[in-house]
């Protein structure tokens, strides 16, 4: 079974540049549709990777280097599309990373509570982790993605490059001053006692560490390569169709999300809540925490369109899923009627998407 398993860790990247190879001779339909599998594998073989070094980093570098990877992916595929599609993919950050957020917020966690309340009638949490990733993750949010439509130095949902160079900044400090609280000072809260005594397996060696390394960085470059290949196809299919171009915002999230949501599902259905959680929302404090600021610097150093206010519908969505998750979260017990309102307001804002 090892052996299978190593066998499938070197497929990802060799399948991933020789699809990315083939896409100069071979087109059509079918071949757009493998080419996007051979993405996912490759994402998922990634995190894999970071997974295998994660471990033998151990806690807390570990789980910091796996929201490093995540955002690593993300901040490489939003770039790799901004800069060939100029102000036209002004607004790609903004789209991918409101809807990982969306996603995250009613998508997977909804799931997660759903599933774990047919499963478990109720499931219980720490009320302490859920309330301090909540108290970051909300002023980071309105900070990139509202405030933007309300400032008055320049016209439009942007802003001046100084303003959007200190947003960047204290929005990085707030993720990290999180990541110490999570990591260092406060462990506990997100943690619970079960976790704690679970033993853990041993460490990989040097050598599955180091392979771990490479094959991590062949499968970032054969991710951010199969992207931007299929960017301008993406495009024309949604004209073709008549969808808006957010939805490419939200192809890549719902692409980035899946390892954690798969993880977030799988522990769920394990009775594992807090664990759930805190998948689901640090991946949420890593994609505005990390993902947007870095972009933000970058555009801003490189003189590149970046538009982050996301208008009024999406605000009121915004703040309809803040206010639910409060309310689902707000005493460290769930059931299923949480996870239907949120898988909901899930689905409703995706048909509003395309049929605004």
């Amino acid at each position: 079974m090892n052996k299978i398993k190593s066998y499938q860790t070197y497929l990802a990247p060799l399948l991933g540049w020789a699809f990315f190879a083939g896409h100069h001779f071979f087109h059509g339909f079918f071949f757009h549709i493998i080419l996007l599998l051979v993405l996912i594998y490759c994402v998922l073989e990634s995190v894999h990777h970071a997974e295998v070094i994660a471990d033998r980093v151990g806690e807390p570098f570990g789980t910091l280097l796996l929201a490093l990877c995540v955002t690593a992916i993300e901040v490489s595929i939003i770039i790799s599309l901004m800069i060939p599609g100029g102000p036209h993919a002004a607004g790609l950050a903004r789209d991918t990373v409101y809807a990982a957020v969306m996603i995250i917020l009613n998508g997977m966690i909804g799931l997660s509570i759903l599933v774990g309340g047919i499963k478990f009638k109720e499931q219980t949490f720490i009320l302490q982790g859920a309330s301090i990733t909540l108290t970051v993750l909300i002023p980071m949010s309105v900070l990139m993605f509202i405030l933007p439509d309300f400032t008055t130095s320049v016209p439009g949902p942007v802003y001046s490059p100084p303003q959007q160079i200190f947003i960047a900044i204290v929005v990085l400090f707030l993720y990290l001053s999180f990541m110490v609280v999570q990591n260092f000072r406060h462990r506990a809260h997100f943690v619970e006692e079960h976790e704690k005594r679970e033993h853990h397996p041993e460490k990989p060696s040097n050598r599955q560490t180091q392979m771990s390394f490479l094959l991590l960085l062949a499968c970032l470059g054969a991710i951010v390569a199969l992207a931007e290949s299929q960017s301008h196809e993406l495009e024309e299919f949604l004209d073709r169709v008549n969808a808006p171009r957010s939805l490419v915002g939200v192809i890549l999230a719902f692409i980035t999300l899946l390892p954690e949501g798969l993880s977030a599902y799988k522990a769920s259905r394990k009775n594992q809540l807090q664990k759930s959680l805190n998948l689901a929302l640090g991946s949420a404090l890593a994609s505005i925490g990390l993902t947007m600021p870095i972009i933000a610097l970058v555009a801003a150093v490189f003189h590149m369109p970046l538009i982050l206010g996301i208008g009024s519908m999406s605000t009121l969505l915004f703040f309809l899923s803040i206010t639910v998750i409060i309310q689902s979260l707000a005493t460290g017990r769930t059931n299923i009627i949480q996870g239907l309102v949120l898988l909901v307001i899930f689905f409703v804002s995706l048909f509003l998407l395309i049929f605004p």
